[in-house]
């Protein structure tokens, strides 16, 4: 079955495709400060928990700028 939807071979979609570079640069950053090493490409070789925290912390981040942003806090 193809994929017609535009999402790419994982089921992820950008809602604003223009920031792609940066959230790549963004992800890259965060795992880093986690010790996890993830390269540009495949990371198949990542655990379940290693992706995981990778992609909680982005949240959290996202979320807690949001809100700063928000509250006028910047």
């Amino acid at each position: 079955m193809s994929n017609s939807s535009g999402t790419g071979s994982n089921g992820s979609r950008m809602e604003v495709p223009q920031a792609k570079d940066a959230m790549d640069k963004f992800k890259m950053e965060v795992a880093g400060e986690l010790g996890v090493s993830l390269k540009n490409g495949y990371n198949g070789d990542l655990t379940s928990a290693e992706a995981g925290s990778i992609g909680g912390e982005m949240v959290r981040r996202m979320i807690r700028r949001q809100e700063e942003q928000m509250s006028g806090q910047q």
